[in-house]
C-alpha cells in the first residue's frame, strides 16, 4: 500500500466486514475485513509479533512472506503502551504499517499462577500427600487479576478497564476483550462461574473502549471473546449474550481438545451474528486451521510456525521434518522442493541450514532463526491463501482433502 491508499485509509476511519463468497453447507466464508491500515483477506493468519515485532525478522521480511496482519502482546507491551501512543500507535511505531491485533494480556497473566501452555487452571488441583504445591503468581478476582511480575518483581494488576486503557494507548486495529481463559481440567461449575465473570468483564471492556478507541485520531476495534470450555449450554449462551452486545467481531477462545474443536466452533458461530469476524486464538496446525475455517473462523494466529522453525522443525507439504536429522546433512536441496519462500528461493540447501543450527556462533544461529523462521510463516500464509482462492473458486472440499492426503499421508519425521 502506497502513502495515498494509506492516507485514504486512514481518512475514511472505518473497520468493516465483508462476506466474498461460502462454503456450501457449512458455516465457512471468505471475506475481506476493512482496518484503517489496510485491509486483510480472509481467511488470514495473522504472524505474531509479541513485542511489536516478529523474532528475527525485519518488516522487509514480512511482507516479502506475504503476511497480512501482526498480532502483539497487550501484557508485554503494557509498561511501553504511553511511548507507543505517543508515536502514532502499533503499525507506525513498529514500523509495520499495515493491520494490527492485540490480546487482552489475560492468558499471560494468568499463566503465571497456574503453569504454561494451554492448560491453565485457576482450580486448586487436590493436594497430594506430601507434595507441596506451586506457589501461585497470580490470582483471579471479581475485578481482575492480581500477580506479581517476574520482569519487574513487583505485584500488578490488569481487570477489564486496565487491560481496554492499556491497548487502547498501544493503538491496534483490533483489541481483544478482557476473559478469563479456562483449562481442560476445570470443572463445569468452575466453567460456568469463569464465564459469568467474562462476560462482566466484556461489558465493563466495551464501555471503557468507547471511551478511548478514538484516542489516537483512528478507530480502534474490540472483540468480544467467548469461553465457556467444551460444554454446549456454556458456549451456545455466551455466543448468543455475546452477539447482542457491540462488539465489532469475536475471538473464539478456550483449551481446545482437537477431537471437539469442530463442535465447538459450529456451537459459537451459529450462534454469533453473521456478519462480523471471527478469531480463532492460538491455533495454527493445517487440520486445526481446515477444521476452522470450515465452521466459521475468519483470521488466527499462533506462535507455533516460528517457535518450531528456531527449535529445527521444518514444515512443508508432505508434513514437518527435523533438520537434526542425519539425512540433512548432506542434503543439497531446499527446505522444501518447489517453495516460493525467500529462503527456499535465495537457494538455502537443508545441509547449509543444519549447519547453522547447530553453530556455536550467535550471529550465525541468528541467521539461522531468521531463515527458518521465513519459510515456515511463508508456508502457513500461503496455505491460508490457497485456502481463500479455493472457497472463492467454490472448491474447498477438495482442496481440503487434498492437502491433509499430502500432508498426513506420510509418516512424520521425529523431531530433535
Amino acid at each position: 500500500m502506497d502513502r495515498k491508499e494509506d492516507s485514504q485509509r486512514m481518512s475514511q476511519n472505518k473497520f468493516s466486514f465483508d462476506i466474498n463468497a461460502r462454503i456450501p453447507n457449512q458455516l465457512g466464508r471468505a471475506g475481506t475485513i476493512h482496518t484503517p491500515h489496510g485491509d486483510i483477506k480472509t481467511p488470514a493468519f495473522m504472524c505474531v509479533g509479541t513485542h511489536g515485532h516478529v523474532k528475527f525478522l525485519s518488516m522487509e521480511d514480512l511482507h516479502a512472506i506475504g503476511a497480512q496482519a501482526m498480532l502483539s502482546n497487550g501484557y508485554h507491551l503494557r509498561n511501553i503502551s504511553p511511548t507507543i501512543a505517543q508515536e502514532g500507535g502499533l503499525a507506525k511505531w513498529s514500523g509495520w504499517n499495515g493491520p494490527t491485533l492485540t490480546d487482552s494480556g489475560g492468558f499471560q497473566v494468568m499463566s503465571l499462577g497456574s503453569g504454561i501452555g494451554k492448560v491453565v487452571s485457576m482450580e486448586r488441583e487436590k493436594e497430594v500427600v506430601n507434595t507441596p504445591k506451586k506457589e501461585r503468581l497470580a490470582l483471579v478476582q471479581e475485578g481482575g487479576i492480581q500477580f506479581f511480575d517476574p520482569f519487574t518483581q513487583q505485584e500488578d494488576f490488569i481487570g477489564p478497564k486496565e487491560s481496554m486503557e492499556i491497548q487502547c494507548r498501544i493503538g491496534a486495529d483490533i483489541h481483544m476483550a478482557f476473559d478469563e481463559l479456562t483449562s481442560l481440567a476445570d470443572t463445569y461449575d468452575y466453567n460456568k462461574e469463569a464465564l459469568e465473570r467474562t462476560e462482566r468483564w466484556a461489558q465493563i471492556s466495551l464501555d471503557v473502549h468507547k471511551q478511548h478507541r478514538d484516542d489516537l485520531g483512528y478507530r480502534q476495534s474490540l472483540y468480544g471473546v467467548l469461553q465457556g470450555g467444551r460444554w454446549e449450554d456454556l458456549r451456545r449462551s455466551t455466543a448468543k449474550k455475546m452477539g447482542q452486545m457491540d462488539f465489532d467481531g469475536y475471538g473464539l477462545g478456550g483449551a481446545f481438545l482437537k477431537s471437539s474443536l469442530g463442535d465447538i466452533l459450529t456451537w459459537c458461530n451459529e450462534e454469533l451474528p453473521e456478519h462480523k469476524p471471527r478469531h480463532l486464538l492460538g491455533l495454527s496446525r493445517p487440520d486445526d486451521i481446515l477444521i476452522g475455517v470450515e465452521n466459521g473462523a475468519d483470521t488466527f494466529d499462533c506462535v507455533a510456525p516460528s517457535r518450531e522453525a528456531r527449535h529445527g522443525r521444518i514444515y512443508t507439504k508432505h508434513g514437518y521434518y527435523s533438520l537434526a536429522r542425519q539425512a540433512c546433512q548432506d542434503c543439497h536441496e531446499p527446505l522444501e522442493v518447489g517453495c516460493d519462500c525467500p529462503t527456499c528461493q535465495q537457494g538455502y540447501t537443508q545441509s547449509q541450514l543444519r549447519q547453522m543450527m547447530k553453530s556455536e556462533d550467535p550471529k550465525v544461529r541468528e541467521q539461522y532463526f531468521r531463515l527458518s523462521t521465513i519459510h515456515n510463516l511463508r508456508f502457513t500464509i500461503r496455505m491460508m491463501e490457497e485456502v481463500r482462492q479455493a472457497i472463492l473458486d467454490g472448491t474447498f472440499q477438495e482442496y481440503k482433502e487434498q492437502f491433509l492426503k499430502d500432508y498426513y499421508g506420510t509418516k512424520k519425521e521425529a523431531i530433535l
